[in-house]
C-alpha cells in the first residue's frame, strides 16, 4: 500500500474523488437532526463537574509500549460513496487496520464516537440498544445505497459501564435507543468486512457533545480511559481535515489544498508529544492559521480529541495519511499493538 499522495495521484482525481462531493451536499446538519428524531430518550445522568488542569506543550515523545491494554484509534471515514470505492487507498488502508484490530488487538467490545452524532451542549447520548438498525442519514443516492446492511449488536452492560465512568467525571449522559449512523457503519464496512473480517463483538456508540469545545471532548476520553484495561476498544471516527465548502467550489480542479497537508502535520505533531503535554497541544491546534480552513466546523475533528484524551500515558502516532482535495484521510493509533 503506498503511503504518499504522489503515487496515488492518478486515482485521486478519478470519479471516486468527486463522488465524495455528494457527502457535502446531502449529509448536512439538517440530516443529523432528521436521524436523531428517530431516537427514543429514556433518562439523563448528570454528576458534578470535574476537570483536570491544563498542561503545556513540549517536544515529541517516543511511542510507549503498553500491549496489555487496548490501544485507541482515530479512523478517517468517508461518506456513502466510500462503501463502494473499494479501490480507494483509504478503503484498503482501513481494511488493513481492521485486520490488525481483529487479529492482534482482539477487543471484547468497541465504543465508538462518530462525527455524525451530536447531542446536548453539556450532555452526551449513549445508545443502550442491543439490536440496532442502520441509519441511512443521507439523501439523493442510488436506491441500493439504502439496502446496505452491516450486522451489529449493542451491549447494555458495556453501555452502563460507559455511563458510570462518564457520570463520575461529571459528564451528563442520556440513554437512547437508535441505530448506527453512516459515520460508523460506512467505515466499518471497509475495516470489518462482514464476510472477510467480521468484528463479532458488541458496538456501543456514544455521541459528541452539541458544542465545539475540544477540551470538553478531550475530558470525555479521559473519563473512559480505564475501559481500555477491560478489553474495550475506543474508536473515534471522523476526518482530520474536512472542508466540504472547498470541495464543492473545486469540482473542476485537481488541486490539493495546502491546508489538507499542513493541518494534518500539525495534528501528527500534537498527538506525538509527551502525554502530559498532549491536552495543551491538541487545544493549540485550533489556534493555527490553517485551522478554520481545515475545519469550518469541528464535528469531524472532535473524535480525535476524545481518542487523545483516552490515550492516557500512550503516545499517538500517524499510521497513514493521504491529502485529497480539501480532505485528509489520516489514520492514527495511540498505544502499542502486541505481536501475534
Amino acid at each position: 500500500m503506498p503511503s504518499t499522495p504522489s503515487s496515488n495521484r492518478s486515482f485521486l482525481y478519478s470519479k471516486y474523488f468527486w463522488g465524495f462531493v455528494l457527502l457535502g451536499i446531502f449529509s448536512t446538519q439538517a440530516i443529523y437532526r432528521t436521524a436523531q428524531s428517530r431516537i427514543w430518550q429514556t433518562d439523563t445522568i448528570i454528576a458534578p463537574s470535574t476537570a483536570p488542569p491544563p498542561s503545556t506543550m513540549s517536544k515529541a515523545a517516543t511511542p510507549s509500549q503498553s500491549p496489555s491494554r487496548m490501544p485507541v484509534y482515530f479512523l478517517g471515514i468517508g461518506g456513502p460513496n466510500f462503501m463502494e470505492a473499494k479501490d480507494h487507498p483509504a478503503f484498503l488502508k482501513l481494511g488493513e487496520i481492521g485486520r490488525e484490530i481483529t487479529t492482534k488487538v482482539k477487543p471484547k467490545a468497541v465504543v465508538v464516537f462518530s462525527a455524525h452524532w451530536q447531542h446536548g451542549p453539556s450532555t452526551v447520548a449513549i445508545n443502550v440498544a442491543e439490536k440496532m438498525d442502520l441509519i441511512y442519514d443521507f439523501y439523493g443516492f442510488p436506491p441500493h445505497y439504502y439496502e446496505y446492511e452491516y450486522p451489529n449488536t449493542g451491549s447494555r452492560e458495556v453501555a452502563e459501564n460507559v455511563i458510570e465512568k462518564l457520570s463520575i467525571a461529571g459528564i451528563g449522559v442520556d440513554r437512547v435507543h437508535r441505530g448506527l449512523d453512516h459515520g460508523v457503519w460506512v467505515g466499518f464496512l471497509a475495516a470489518f468486512d462482514p464476510k472477510k473480517n467480521p468484528l463479532n463483538v458488541p458496538i456501543v456508540q456514544v455521541s459528541l457533545l452539541g458544542n465545539e469545545d475540544p477540551d470538553q471532548h478531550y475530558r470525555i476520553g479521559q473519563a473512559l480511559e480505564k475501559l481500555r484495561d477491560e478489553g474495550v476498544l475506543i474508536i473515534g471516527a471522523g476526518m482530520v481535515v474536512h472542508n466540504l465548502h472547498d470541495f464543492r467550489k473545486a469540482r473542476s480542479s485537481t488541486k490539493v489544498m495546502p491546508y489538507a497537508s499542513s493541518f494534518e502535520e500539525g495534528v501528527k505533531e500534537a498527538v506525538s508529544v509527551k502525554p502530559e503535554d498532549r491536552q495543551a497541544a491538541m487545544m493549540a491546534l485550533l489556534k493555527r492559521s490553517d485551522a478554520k480552513a481545515a475545519h469550518p466546523s469541528l464535528e469531524h475533528l472532535l473524535p480525535i480529541h476524545i481518542a487523545a484524551g483516552a490515550a492516557g500515558s500512550d503516545v499517538g502516532q500517524r499510521l497513514w495519511a493521504l491529502p485529497e482535495g480539501s480532505l485528509n484521510w489520516a489514520q492514527y493509533r495511540f498505544g502499542a499493538v502486541a505481536a501475534v
